[in-house]
């Protein structure tokens, strides 16, 4: 299916004709009160390391009335022996949501529809309205799973998030390396957001592939949502078009507080492991009372999971949990439309989803 970017009803004479177009990305609740157990935004529920609060604190000090480094040296140097790699196929932004949003009006303006999933991360179509760029949406298969064959033909580039950012499904890397290799004259990005909860990054194939760009985030496995930290790995010529797009727009997008901030979660891996592989077994935990309840599960390697009934309506569900202090997410999309999207929280918080589930579906 070919979609352009929507139309909206004019709702004021000052907004540009592509403002009036748009149609927004929509996050999910953030409520201000304390009584909501909150697993609907995919938030870590651990605190960041305490050698990021360390850092943080030493970088509080007279240097905050100068501009940070634009160049964010120590943090891709940092990024570059991590992954094992050169600080020239490291960027840096604002959350990797800057990341590919710049990467998408740096590579994919090229004239052809670029490809995505139908079910996915609701920002891709954002952007493409945004930036005026045409896109295929291309459906999932009868599992939830993409399907790399359906990405093959020529288009304007190809981006897939892994795992999927609304289901959780994972592809393996013979898949990427597949698509890749279909795709020789247009940029490849995948957007690893997930990735450290149950797959292999992307990462190892970069020196191979000119055409492929990996996104990764802080927010999840870093536990650094509040911090705004996102990063790109590339061959250095994706890197150069992302720092031309990032300096025609903003050259200090990274301030001095999350760049040692950046530096230090990096560097304390015992932590970083310690919190992932918890989330990882609260989650099979969390599968496996939801299914005595009931519930089907799409198979997650992410910090959430994608659950439904099939003796009651997802809007349902999602109003009986919010009534009793719990808030999920669930999207308009028709084909998961009864599902509901749930971030892994601490044990005790799935152990109070399992609870009030339970009461929901009586």
């Amino acid at each position: 299916m070919l979609c352009l970017p929507k139309s909206e009803p004019k709702m004021s004479k000052f907004w540009s004709q592509v403002v009036r177009d748009l149609d927004p990305y929509v996050p999910g609740e953030q409520p201000r009160d304390k009584r909501y157990i909150k697993l609907n935004t995919n938030e870590s529920p651990y605190p960041p390391s305490p050698k990021v609060i360390e850092a943080v604190r030493g970088a509080v000090g007279g240097d905050l009335r100068l501009y940070p480094d634009p160049t964010a040296r120590d943090l891709c140097h940092t990024l570059a022996r991590y992954y094992g790699l050169e600080a020239a196929n490291v960027f840096v932004g604002n959350g990797s949501d800057e990341v590919l949003a710049l990467a998408f009006y740096a590579f994919f303006k090229q004239g052809a529809p670029i490809r995505f999933p139908d079910v996915t991360y609701g920002f891709y179509e954002a952007w493409c309205g945004f930036f005026e760029i045409a896109f295929e949406q291309i459906p999932l298969d009868e599992g939830l799973q993409i399907r790399v064959e359906d990405y093959v033909h020529p288009c304007g580039g190809v981006i897939v998030p892994n795992p999927n950012a609304q289901t959780g499904r994972l592809l393996g890397l013979e898949a990427i390396e597949a698509l890749l290799q279909s795709q020789p004259l247009r940029v490849v990005i995948v957007d690893e957001a997930y990735i450290d909860f149950g797959g292999q990054t992307a990462a190892g194939l970069v020196g191979r592939y000119p055409n492929l760009l990996v996104v990764q985030t802080y927010s999840k496995s870093r536990s650094l949502a509040g911090m705004r930290l996102g990063f790109a790995l590339g061959q250095p010529e994706l890197i150069e078009g992302l720092e031309r797009a990032k300096n025609a727009f903003n050259s200090y997008p990274i301030d001095r507080l999350a760049l040692a901030a950046g530096v230090a979660a990096i560097e304390d891996e015992d932590y970083f492991r310690v919190c992932r592989d918890k989330v990882i077994q609260t989650r099979q935990w969390t599968v496996d009372e939801v299914k005595k309840l009931g519930f089907e599960v799409v198979p997650s390697s992410a910090n959430f999971i994608l659950i439904r009934h099939p003796g009651f309506a997802g809007r349902d569900l999602l109003e009986g949990l919010k009534a009793r202090g719990v808030l999920v997410r669930r999207f308009g999309n028709e084909r998961i439309v009864d599902h509901l999207r749930v971030t892994i929280g601490s044990d005790d918080e799935m152990a109070a989803f399992v609870q009030m589930l339970g009461e929901v579906v009586g």
